[in-house]
């Protein structure tokens, strides 16, 4: 890849992580400040930002390392799967509305980076994630989820979002925990300038699969520490059969490379 659409890709993940992010105004300004260093100098762009998160949003994290934190599954109680069954049967009208991408396109969903190969591409509504940082709404997914079929894409699955501050309670009263798990992306050390291109190097120290996972160890190595990258996300696949299917939290693990 070109180094010009290296620097639309950084650019437009700093521009959804803020979105999506959600983050309280002070975390908003070191989101802003981020936003000014890819900015401030394109030939000193970072583009292991870019590629960690790139691999954040195919599924990569699901070996449960240091860079990814989920809510533990809770007892259940009374209510919980009916109000879980309401998720899915809004997720799965959702849906059967957006099979046709096109549709979705027409409705105002964006495709993240769509230039960059990916095994699941986010087709995001930006009006929608900031309807999510203020309440739920099941019918409002922030991204539907989509797989390359020949020169158009497979709708898969949607993918709900809250923000990075969201307490588990929070989450619980949206989807309940005894059913779904979310996910959060965290300890991203981004590679500094001189070193950018080490994220995609075998046993890199840098980005959310490397080894560097505190803020320390970040400091030491002269990168920049991202304690969490994305706000809490949540995938359903709504036209699977069974329960563990449909919340799957393995299922983009599979997808991987």
């Amino acid at each position: 890849m070109n180094r010009s659409k290296l620097a639309l890709a950084f650019l437009t993940v700093c521009s959804f992580s803020l979105l999506w992010a959600q983050q309280t105004p002070q975390d908003n300004m070191q989101g802003m400040d981020m936003s000014s260093h890819a900015t401030h100098d394109m030939s000193n762009m970072n583009t292991e930002g870019s590629a960690s998160a790139m691999q954040a949003m195919e599924g990569h994290h699901m070996d449960m390392g240091p860079h990814m934190k989920m809510t533990a599954l809770r007892q259940p109680q009374p209510g919980d799967q009916q109000k879980a069954d309401e998720v899915v049967q809004a997720a799965r009208t959702v849906a059967e509305k957006y099979a046709d991408y096109k549709v979705a396109l027409a409705d105002g969903f964006k495709i993240f980076l769509p230039n960059i190969p990916q095994k699941q591409y986010h087709f995001s509504n930006y009006a929608y994630a900031a309807e999510a940082a203020r309440h739920f709404n099941p019918q409002h997914p922030t991204s539907l989820l989509y797989e390359k079929d020949g020169d158009g894409y497979k709708l898969i699955g949607v993918m709900y979002t809250a923000p990075k501050y969201t307490s588990e309670e929070e989450l619980n009263s949206r989807i309940p925990l005894s059913v779904a798990q979310w996910h959060a992306h965290v300890n991203l050390c981004v590679a500094p300038p001189e070193k950018r291109f080490q994220g995609f190097q075998p046993n890199s120290q840098f980005g959310l699969h490397g080894s560097i996972a505190t803020q320390e160890a970040c400091d030491a190595a002269g990168g920049r520490f991202i304690p969490q990258i994305f706000g809490w996300m949540v995938h359903v696949y709504p036209f699977e059969k069974d329960t563990a299917n449909i919340w799957s939290v393995e299922r983009q693990g599979q997808h991987t490379d």
